[in-house]
C-alpha cells in the first residue's frame, strides 16, 4: 500500500495553475462551438449538393424523356 504523501505548492503558483486550467477550459469550449460550426456548414453543402443532385436527375430524366420522344417514329 502506497501511503499519499501531500504536495506542497506555492500559493501564487497555485493561483497561476487554476488560472491556466480556466484559460485551458476557455479554449476547449471556442474549440468545440468552432467544430459546431463546421458541422453545421458541413451539413448545409451536402444539403445543398443533394438539391443539386436531384435537380440534375430531373433535367437528365427530362432530356432522355425528349430524346426518346423525337426519336420515336410517329403513328398514324
Amino acid at each position: 500500500m502506497t501511503d499519499k504523501m501531500p504536495v506542497f505548492i506555492k500559493i501564487e503558483e497555485y493561483e497561476q495553475v487554476l488560472e491556466l486550467v480556466k484559460m485551458i477550459r476557455k479554449k476547449l469550449e471556442d474549440a468545440k462551438a468552432t467544430v459546431m460550426k463546421v458541422n453545421d456548414l458541413k451539413n448545409e453543402e451536402d444539403h445543398q449538393l443533394e438539391m443539386w443532385h436531384n435537380a440534375l436527375a430531373e433535367v437528365e430524366k427530362k432530356i432522355d424523356f425528349i430524346d426518346q420522344s423525337l426519336n420515336e417514329p410517329e403513328e398514324f
